[in-house]
């Protein structure tokens, strides 16, 4: 894979990476600790569990083990509570809708691969106005496997027609590059999103380091 074959599409993990999805998650996750007896966790604290979904959330919230009682009731009530709030304070990450508009101005696409699950990926998308605009969204159930498995990405590059040399992957945490890598495509680590103050974003052997959304645009010098 050459630096110099110039990406046709850019794919962006979602939460953390290209949406801050961080204030309805903890929204839930606490409205669902409360109703069962449980105190709430600050939003800080939360964050960097987002990238391991809502078991990773609730699990880290009672305290690591999922083998705790109150576990299922706590992760079923804060998935309830999310499908029905997942675009209350949900939005772009400061500088992306520029970053967007400056790869659709280009006539380049851009799409989504996330492991969140389709019920909640669409409707919040949605929700957004960004659906329609995304050439592909694939989600944790689109295909049989999850990243850090490539399958996912290469399901993008087969719904766009677009070779995974050409793609840039974009994304927060340390199984998005893996996932991008093996699938053959340039990546670039969202050091912005949610990862945790112990993750050396270095070490996950991306092509590039983001600290902005903006810092993508000078990946691909097309753009600018």
């Amino acid at each position: 894979m050459t630096d110099d074959i110039l990406p046709r599409c850019i794919l962006f993990d979602l939460d953390g990476t290209l949406l801050d999805t961080a204030p309805d998650l903890h929204a839930a996750l606490n409205q669902a600790l409360g109703r069962e007896g449980f105190e709430s966790v600050p939003l800080e604290n939360a964050r960097p569990w987002i990238s391991h979904g809502a078991p990773g959330m609730v699990r880290n919230a009672l305290g690591g083990a999922e083998e705790h009682p109150a576990y299922d009731r706590v992760l079923d009530r804060m998935i309830e509570d999310y499908g029905r709030n997942l675009a209350v304070r949900t939005s772009l990450f400061k500088g992306m809708e520029q970053t967007l508009e400056k790869i659709e101005h280009r006539g380049l696409s851009w799409g989504i691969v996330t492991n969140k699950q389709s019920r909640f990926t669409e409707p919040l998308l949605k929700a957004l106005n960004l659906l329609e605009r995304a050439s592909c969204v694939i989600s944790g159930d689109t295909t049989k496997h999850k990243k850090p498995h490539p399958e996912p990405l290469l399901e993008a590059c087969r719904q766009t027609a677009i070779k995974p040399r050409e793609c840039f992957y974009v994304g927060d945490a340390e199984k998005d590059i893996r996932a991008g890598r093996h699938a053959g495509m340039r990546t670039l680590a969202a050091a912005y999103g949610y990862r945790s103050k112990s993750d050396n974003v270095a070490d996950w052997l991306a092509d590039g380091i983001l600290t902005k959304p903006l810092d993508l645009l000078q990946w691909i010098p097309q753009l600018d």
